[in-house]
């Protein structure tokens, strides 16, 4: 029962986490990412600037522990050569304390010479980790300037990815079907062109028809009774007749069309 619960749980998980990542705005994700990266960087250099600080504070007790040991060595062969000068003087008890003395700062010398090898050792280790930080430090500051970099570029291309899927939409939207009643945008135009094209078609077909000529010389001969009546109007009221042979010609061509049509 564990185990089946175990996997519904993880399945869950799962889906949650894919849903997620389908509806995430990946701007904003770009913005948190970036965000991240920064605080990141943040924390290097707090981490780098606590090993520079250990390997400075390492410097600084090796120098003070080297000066401790100079101070000690000084006094130890103060000591020494006061014991030798008591000795010579042939005062045992004063010959005898110097050189108590002296032992007490070899002893110290002893000690602090031992200091100082450790205190090098990790003055050495805390360099090479303080610049190695150094170096983490301005790789990964070079990473974040060109992450800052291509931010401006990434959301350039977002905008430019909306605005195409946006065209997409509307491009698919011409070429689909509404609820299968309505018909599409290219059907539509199919339909038309087609009709335009039959009619032109039709009127090809009328104009080199018998029919279609027949029409054609009943309106001429229409044309030419009306310009023989505004020709005796034209006489009545004594007007130029220069129109009078330009019927004539007109009345000539209908009745040579008419008996062309006949035969």
């Amino acid at each position: 029962m564990a185990n089946v619960f175990t996997r519904w749980w993880k399945y869950l998980l799962a889906k949650m986490n894919s849903d997620f990542e389908a509806n995430a705005d990946p701007k904003i994700q770009l913005e948190q990412a970036i965000q991240e990266a920064q605080e990141q960087h943040r924390r290097l250099k707090e981490q780098a600037a606590n090993v520079i600080a250990h390997q400075k504070q390492t410097e600084i007790k090796l120098n003070r522990v080297m000066e401790d040991y100079e101070k000690i060595s000084a006094n130890a062969r103060q000591a020494v050569m006061m014991a030798d000068d008591a000795q010579k003087k042939g005062d045992q008890e004063k010959m005898m304390q110097y050189t108590s003395t002296a032992e007490s700062f070899a002893n110290r010398m002893i000690a602090l010479e031992r200091e100082i090898e450790d205190l090098k050792s990790l003055h050495l280790q805390a360099s090479q980790a303080s610049d190695q930080a150094k170096t983490a430090v301005n790789q990964n500051s070079s990473l974040l300037q060109k992450k800052l970099g291509e931010r401006q570029k990434l959301l350039s291309q977002l905008d430019q990815a909306k605005m195409q899927e946006q065209l997409n939409t509307a491009m698919s939207a011409l070429n689909e079907q509404v609820g299968g009643d309505v018909p599409s945008f290219e059907e539509v135009r199919n339909k038309v062109e087609s009709r335009y094209a039959k009619a032109k078609g039709m009127s090809e077909l009328q104009e080199n028809s018998i029919e279609g000529r027949m029409l054609e010389v009943e309106q001429a001969s229409l044309n030419v009774e009306a310009q023989t009546r505004l020709s005796e109007i034209r006489s009545q009221l004594g007007l130029n007749e220069a129109t009078a042979p330009e019927v004539t010609d007109q009345v000539q061509t209908a009745q040579a069309e008419g008996e062309g049509t006949t035969a």
